[in-house]
């Protein structure tokens, strides 16, 4: 074995996957998970555990890989984090835990999520479940929302003795991980479904189909039901629109209601009714890891399809294995592009839009050249379907029906990051609902800042 190159992973055939909903990936084998095991140096100052949002002992759990010492791996994983077959195969591990590897310096990073998704995947397939260690404690604690968050910040809550009950807006727990992260990333019942009831076990109970701020309120929760303490982590579900002409016509949608469609309501299967508007040829404007998503769901459900970015291929916010894999695929990618009009024929229905073409400019705030037009360079592209990938923000329900929670100007839950406290004394917040739309990881770092401030705060009122 040559060290400095990491063992290559086994993926579906691109012409093959391209037509199915499997998982792409196929993950490590045992011998194949040991071997990539032993390159990890086991550094003194591992760098890619401060690399990790929830600080997972990388080096430990890998040096039980190493040995074939599989369950040991997953309890040093699961000391940390509550949804490991997950992170391991949506976190941005090359911007996080691998960017910072040693071994990638002269060679390839250790494939540290490759390896925490084969140890997940095998306790699931061993039986193997976390461990609570902790008495029950008496104190009651409620999460709104089921996703990365709120899984977090409710199993860390639990393994610490609170009596916890999650509360979801949908038919089905798992927030994001169920209706925004298509099957063949991210298994619904092999995964999500395993790591909820992993949760569950904790003694975590989830109550679906409960709208905070409808059917009940944060203040009631608190109030009137006996809850000592509540930690929001409702996400960020409200797709956001360009605002131009004719985009409410039929046949233009946000990513997000696609892939709810798709993901949560399993339009992809024939043997559901659950409408969905595929499309001949799909445009889909944006290009993050939601966009991709979006991209390579209307390619299988047998679109051409194209992404549309007002930026260039060094720009795309999506992760490159995601840009990899929808190229492979046959998704085109049209950058330094952007929609100006939606184009709609008699029926109310789109036929394209108008594109103009763009140029990189100077750096804006972000750090990154501003888009900017060039005149005269518009031109048509015809699309039966158009999906808005443009990002999200926080749903306004919550916060506008619980006295004195603040949000920012973008209508996001203003809340500590350290702990996650929020303006409302009792009332905690964290992901997507406190920071718009993030990542998984990001998300999972916030619940568990909230199960911290949480049981600091219940300690001080025992005081």
């Amino acid at each position: 074995m040559n060290g400095m190159n990491r063992i290559p992973v086994r993926e579906q055939d691109p012409k093959v996957r391209a037509s199915n909903f499997e998982e792409v990936c196929l993950g490590y084998n045992a011998e194949e998970a040991m071997e990539e095991a032993a390159r990890c140096l086991n550094c003194k100052n591992p760098r890619c555990v401060a690399g990790c949002p929830v600080s997972i002992d990388i080096p430990r759990f890998i040096q039980h890989v190493k040995a074939g010492e599989f369950k040991e791996a997953y309890d040093v994983i699961t000391e940390s984090s509550a949804l490991p077959a997950v992170c391991g195969r949506v976190c941005p591990q090359e911007s996080q835990c691998e960017g910072k590897c040693v071994r990638g310096i002269k060679g390839d990073p250790v494939a540290i999520g490759k390896l925490e998704r084969f140890v997940a995947d095998w306790a699931a397939e061993n039986g193997v479940v976390p461990e609570v260690k902790n008495p029950k404690n008496g104190h009651k604690i409620a999460v709104v929302g089921s996703g990365p968050a709120g899984l977090t910040c409710a199993g860390d809550l639990a393994k610490l003795g609170y009596d916890v009950t999650i509360f979801e807006a949908l038919h089905e727990p798992g927030g994001v991980l169920v209706y925004g992260i298509p099957e063949f990333r991210l298994p619904k019942q092999k995964v999500v479904a395993h790591e909820v009831e992993n949760v569950k076990r904790l003694g975590v109970k989830i109550e679906t189909n409960v709208v905070i701020g409808k059917g009940t309120t944060i203040d009631e929760l608190l109030d009137e039901e006996g809850f000592e303490a509540a930690f929001i982590g409702s996400g960020a579900g409200l797709p956001r629109f360009m605002g131009i002409p004719g985009e409410t016509a039929n046949g233009v949608m946000s990513a997000n209601e696609y892939l709810t469609r798709s993901n949560l309501m399993k339009a992809f299967r024939d043997d559901y009714d659950t409408p969905i508007n595929p499309g001949k040829k799909v445009i889909v404007v944006g290009g993050g890891n939601v966009a991709m998503d979006a991209a390579r769901t209307a390619l299988r459900l047998g679109a051409e399809v194209h992404i549309v970015y007002r930026r260039s291929e060094e720009e795309l916010p999506a992760r490159a294995e995601e840009v990899h894999h929808a190229k492979e695929e046959g998704v085109i990618f049209d950058l330094l592009q952007n929609p100006t009009e939606i184009l709609v024929d008699e029926n109310g229905w789109t036929k394209g839009c108008k594109i103009i073409r763009m140029e990189l400019g100077e750096p804006d705030e972000s750090g990154r050249r501003r888009p900017q037009e060039i005149p005269g360079s518009e031109y048509v592209m015809e699309a039966d379907t158009i999906i808005m990938s443009l990002g999200t923000s926080p749903n306004p329900l919550i916060a506008s029906t619980t006295e004195g929670l603040e949000t920012n100007k973008r209508g996001c839950i203003i809340a500590q990051e350290d702990n996650g406290k929020s303006t409302k004394d009792g009332v905690y917040a964290g992901g997507d609902a406190v920071t718009g739309a993030a990542t998984v990881i990001l998300a999972m770092q916030a619940g568990k800042a909230g199960a911290r401030g949480i049981d600091e705060y219940i300690k001080s009122l025992e005081k």
